[in-house]
Formats: structure tokens, C-alpha cells, sequence
């Protein structure tokens, strides 16, 4: 009987064993798929946030061309000039499909390595007018080179000076803004520049560093 007893409680306690390690199991697959799920859909809003930002703009100048041919030990000269107007669009744009960035499944962190670099694009419409040359001193290729290179250099000192720049990152920060909202949402972590990233302030101060 006593033998029988003890048989009994040990079946019971193998029981008890093999219920808690399928309990455990089930447990831990739980957590596994969970945390499967949480990375696949961070890594879904990364792809639909993985647009080209554009901000567009214009700019218009006019410039006077001239320009001298002397002979003569400079005792003749011909002169060649022209007015130029300048009507150009201007595009700043961000492709964030080259976004990089790095998932830490165990740490629940999503750390963005770089962000890409802006892209500037000028489309200018450059018309002359009040053209004036002559046969010893005419138009040539080396002279619209010339004035196309002035006109791309001074509309991009006019960038420098807008807020084009600057809107085009705020529309940045709005798109990684998305990223920082699912991670806070789940528990995860945004770094970026070895800091952690709390709010769309601390993202803004970092992408202008």
C-alpha cells in the first residue's frame, strides 16, 4: 500500500513537471511572438516612411552679361552684351529609402546609423534679350557655359539665404517623427547620434547637429 502511495505521488509530481514545462514553453513562445510582431511592425512603419520628402521653390534674377575683345594694344574694342533672365525651380528633396538604421530585438531598440543627405535640384529657364555682338567679338558656346555657371552659382547663394532648407528638413523631422511614435507607443527605444531620441524637440536638435 505504502509502495503503492509512493507511486503515485511520483506520477503526480511527473505530471506537475511536464504541465509547468509545457506552460513555460508556451510562455516563452508567447514572448517570442510578440516581440516578432512588435519588430515586424516598426520595420513596416520604416518602410512606409521610406518616401522622397520634397519641398519646392522659385527664384528669379536678371544679370547683365559683357564682355570685351581688344586690339590694337586696347586702342580698339568689341564689345559684346547681353540681358538675361533667369526664371528657375528649385526642388530640396530627401530619399529616405537610403535611411539606414539598426533593430535590437533584445534591448527593444531601433537606432538610426545615418540619415541621407539633402538633394538640391535647379531647373533653370534662362531667356536672353537686348543681345548686342559683332562679327570680331560673337556669341560663342564658351559664353552661355559661362553665364549658366554664374546663374547656378548665384541661385544657389539665394538657397543658402531662403528657408528652403530649412522647410525641407521640418518635413524631415515630420516623417522620422512617425518612427518615434510607433517606438514610444510599444515600449521600444529611438536612438540616433549616440542619444536616445524622447520627443520630436530631441530629433530636431540632433539631424541640426
Amino acid at each position: 500500500m505504502q509502495n503503492m502511495l509512493k507511486r503515485i505521488v511520483a506520477v503526480a509530481v511527473i505530471v506537475v513537471i511536464i504541465i509547468l514545462a509545457f506552460k513555460f514553453c508556451e510562455f516563452k513562445k508567447g514572448d517570442d511572438s510578440s516581440l516578432e510582431y512588435n519588430t515586424n511592425l516598426i520595420q513596416q512603419q520604416i518602410v512606409n516612411v521610406g518616401k522622397l520628402v520634397v519641398t519646392e521653390g522659385h527664384f528669379s534674377e536678371v544679370i547683365t552679361y559683357k564682355n570685351q575683345q581688344k586690339y590694337m594694344m586696347d586702342m580698339l574694342s568689341f564689345e559684346k552684351k547681353a540681358i538675361v533672365i533667369v526664371n528657375a525651380d528649385v526642388t530640396v528633396s530627401y530619399d529616405l529609402h537610403q535611411l539606414k538604421y539598426d533593430i535590437d530585438e533584445a534591448n527593444k531598440t531601433i537606432t538610426i546609423l545615418s540619415v541621407p543627405k539633402e538633394e538640391i535640384k535647379i531647373s533653370p529657364d534662362i531667356k536672353y534679350y537686348d543681345v548686342q555682338q559683332s562679327q570680331m567679338n560673337p556669341f560663342t558656346g564658351d559664353d552661355y557655359n559661362k553665364i549658366n555657371k554664374s546663374v547656378r552659382a548665384n541661385l544657389a547663394k539665394k538657397i543658402d539665404k531662403s528657408s528652403l532648407k530649412s522647410n525641407a528638413q521640418n518635413r524631415l523631422i515630420s516623417e522620422l517623427s512617425k518612427i518615434l511614435i510607433v517606438t514610444n507607443t510599444m515600449g521600444w527605444k529611438l536612438q540616433y547620434n549616440g542619444k536616445t531620441i524622447d520627443n520630436e524637440k530631441d530629433l530636431q536638435h540632433d539631424l541640426k547637429l
